[in-house]
């Protein structure tokens, strides 16, 4: 477990943040039935004042919020956190469908009687894990306000019906929201006042080279360069309102030099994992010339890797 704090290290994270973070693991261990919910992330987050900062309110107590563009790692610092404190994970993605007998469970007849079946937000509370509220400006009110005792000071769930209980105290909430995905919509302020919030920056040009680098150590130094730089055009032309976030996307990217490694032109690879995404042809167009100035069609996987 040591081993999975060394990159808080490399990144000059207060000593005093990651002893604390050890205290908290040797006080909340957990029990083999859940084990198999630590799950390591594919690739660590990088940036240090937002990991200070996430690790400063969870060990305080308090659930985070992370709201930002897309493609600013929300999900990957979640992740990241859980792994961090050695938690187990329950993913909760709200949708239109998401109601509250997801969250906490519904009557199910099991053995001749009726049990409860328990939701991830109760099995979460119940076993002292990190819940990620995923797109949670997405879930409806009667979801939302399900959350709501669960979330302050309280931190009880009180199923009608059932006995109440009382969270666990390494239990934590980490919600990520987007502004401007379809379905989405303003989180009310009783909802917001339960989170403490960190508004996740754009990716700097750094950043996505140590992404990039650690999913393909080998990339050479010029495609590094290429790569990246067609993904922060994108970004600006985003942030600038001339294209959609569609095209912006950094799964793709990375899954594009998957393509490559494995023998498709980069031409190609960009296609599928950029400039086919976005689907309205006058931002198609924009998109093919960003990648035109960065991805010369005659490269070859020999110029990537």
């Amino acid at each position: 477990m040591q081993d999975n704090l060394q990159f808080l290290s490399e990144q000059n994270v207060d000593n005093a943040l990651i002893c604390k973070v050890e205290e908290f693991r040797r006080e909340y261990p957990i029990t083999d039935e859940v084990r198999n919910r630590v799950v390591q992330p594919s690739i660590p987050f990088y940036g240090k004042d937002i990991l200070e900062m996430a690790l400063a309110a969870l060990l305080e107590g308090s659930n985070l919020l992370l709201s930002g563009a897309k493609a600013t790692g929300k999900n990957i610092l979640a992740e990241n956190l859980a792994w961090i404190f050695y938690r187990p994970v329950y993913n909760i993605s709200f949708n239109v469908n998401t109601d509250s007998s997801s969250l906490i469970g519904t009557d199910t007849f099991r053995n001749n009687e009726v049990q409860l079946r328990k939701g991830s937000v109760y099995r979460c509370a119940e076993e002292g894990g990190f819940g990620i509220l995923d797109e949670i400006n997405m879930a409806k009110n009667d979801a939302a306000s399900v959350l709501h005792a669960t979330l302050d000071h309280r931190r009880i769930i009180d199923v009608p019906g059932y006995e109440k209980i009382d969270l666990h105290p390494a239990a934590r909430f980490i919600g990520t929201m987007n502004y401007g995905y379809a379905g989405t919509k303003e989180l009310n302020e009783a909802l917001v006042s339960r989170f403490l919030v960190i508004d996740m920056p754009a990716l700097s040009e750094e950043t996505l080279c140590r992404i990039i680098r650690h999913d393909y150590p080998d990339i050479r130094e010029d495609a590094l360069c290429a790569f990246s730089g067609l993904f922060l055009d994108l970004q600006v032309k985003a942030q600038n309102s001339e294209i959609s976030t569609k095209a912006m996307d950094l799964r793709g990217l990375l899954a594009a030099l998957g393509a490559v490694r494995i023998g498709l032109s980069p031409w190609q690879a960009v296609q599928m994992g950029i400039t086919n995404k976005a689907f309205d042809i006058f931002e198609r167009e924009i998109v093919s010339d960003l990648v035109m100035t960065r991805i010369p069609e005659e490269w070859t996987k020999e110029q990537v890797f």
